[in-house]
């Protein structure tokens, strides 16, 4: 828990906003170029995982979106800060890629 006296506005929370964006970005681009190199090595199953980034990108981007408004927010009224749940489901979702990437090197 935080209070309104601890907090000065600056630009932690936009560094922050940017770190998340530059993240979707990643996430969205992997996405993305999933669907043309991950085709010639496991065939039509790069749809669904290349579907499955975009989904979680999606996902990420307006979570990260609510968490940054939640986060100004807790600042500011003295609440407390958002969990870590976005984390969670970034770590989850990155692990799987690299799984996947593993079986593309591997196979």
């Amino acid at each position: 828990m935080t209070t309104p006296a601890m907090f000065r506005s600056g630009l932690q929370p936009e560094r922050t906003f940017l770190a998340w964006r530059r993240t979707v970005l990643a996430l969205l681009v992997g996405s993305v170029v999933s669907f043309r190199v991950l085709a010639p090595a496991i065939g039509w199953w790069s749809i669904p995982v290349g579907t499955a980034g975009l989904t979680v990108t999606g996902f990420v981007w307006a979570l990260a979106a609510q968490r940054g408004r939640r986060s100004l927010r807790a600042l500011t009224n003295g609440e407390n800060l958002p969990g870590s749940a976005l984390l969670l489901l970034l770590s989850i979702s990155v692990s799987a890629a690299a799984v996947v990437g593993v079986w593309y090197v591997l196979d």
